[in-house]
């Protein structure tokens, strides 16, 4: 078991996901149903999958596809993602 990468994963994920629109639709979910426990444990179960389906993807990726072409094609996705954002197109 590598702890460090436990950690560092968990840091960058935790500081990704602070304040983003997940975390907002999981207040604003958890307010108007009043069952907190219940949308904890849907949010849980669906960032869990969504994790489960980026390692996946990401292991995959990184023995047919070279590890720089990844990061390339991950830096661009951001910031196309991003100007969409500023653009409000998404």
């Amino acid at each position: 078991m590598d702890w460090k990468l436990i950690a560092s994963t968990f840091a960058v994920i935790f500081l990704a996901e602070l304040g983003d629109k997940t975390q907002i639709a999981a207040m604003t979910m958890s307010a108007s149903s009043q069952k907190p426990l219940s949308v904890f444990i849907g949010a849980s179960l669906a960032l869990a999958t969504v994790s489960a389906i980026g390692v996946a993807v990401g292991a995959g990726l990184s023995e047919v596809v070279p590890l720089a072409i990844v990061r390339k094609v991950a830096a661009a996705l951001f910031v196309l993602i991003g100007v969409a954002m500023l653009l409000d197109w998404i």
